[in-house]
């Protein structure tokens, strides 16, 4: 039995999967094979990497807001804000660069080209490469160029890989979305200026949690942390949204046991 662990995107909110994994680990359910898009993806990886969730975790502790901030001062007006390359030189400095078909469990990265609008699953290439590739929000990160392809951010078009851990031959997949749920306060901000942002910001949270929820049609069991509302500054505190996510996974824990000890 093969398990597949898919790792979904959402920006700050992707440091929930930390506490996920250490809950699924700690009760003995390692995945064969992980999937992941943009943050899901980096979080995975290093996990993959590292062979430890703790060393994952350490590493997203001891991140603090300067080097968060120099790591993103890296500018560019070329179809994005940022250039990438400073990011690229912090994974390989603090996580490594192995080529990705070496690692164990299996890992595959996963971005979209921009051009078809079609997911890019990675099987090989460097660790650092495949996800910057899978990280790259349109606007904030330049995109990358492979090919004949122009590659951005994996949650455009498997926000929740779940499938894709699937075709990759997992029995069971456990995915974990970071946008099952939506804003609850929408109408406070009619009548304020704030109110412009808001429209266009909850217009892609829409978008968002519908694609999550069409995503996660393919997984077993799907673990949702409540993360709605996590703001950028959780990347040099993070804390409080890892415990969320050792949270959402304790409670959904005892029916995946459950399930498993039922089919095997």
């Amino acid at each position: 039995m093969k398990i597949g662990l898919a790792l979904g995107s959402g920006g700050p909110r992707g440091l929930a999967h930390i506490g996920v994994m250490k809950v699924l680990l700690k009760n003995g359910i390692k995945p064969d094979l992980i999937t992941g898009s943009s943050i899901g993806a980096l979080i995975g990886g290093a996990y993959a990497v590292f062979g430890s969730i703790d060393e994952v975790e350490h590493l997203a502790i001891s991140s603090d807001m300067k080097t968060v901030l120099s790591v993103l001062f890296d500018p560019t007006l070329r179809l994005g804000l940022v250039k990438g390359q400073k990011i690229i030189k912090f994974f390989k400095e603090k996580i490594g660069n192995p080529d990705i078909e070496s690692l164990s469990p299996k890992f595959y990265p996963v971005a979209t080209n921009l051009l078809t609008g079609e997911a890019v699953v990675f099987d090989k290439g460097s660790f650092a490469e495949t996800v910057r590739a899978s990280i790259s929000i349109p606007f904030m990160f330049q995109p990358i160029k492979k090919d004949d392809m122009l590659l951005v951010d994996g949650g455009l078009s498997q926000n929740v890989p779940a499938k894709i851990a699937r075709d990759k031959g997992a029995d069971i997949v456990i995915g974990v979305n970071l946008n099952a749920r939506l804003s609850e306060s929408f109408y406070g901000f009619m009548k304020t200026p704030a109110g412009l942002y808001k429209v266009a910001d909850e217009s892609i949270n829409i978008l968002q949690y519908n694609l999550a929820r069409e995503n996660c049609k393919y997984a077993d069991f799907v673990i949702k942390p409540d993360v709605y509302g996590v703001r950028w500054d959780s990347f040099w505190k993070p804390a409080s949204v890892i415990e969320e996510g050792e949270a959402s996974a304790e409670l959904i824990f005892p029916e995946i046991l459950k399930q498993l000890k039922r089919r095997f």
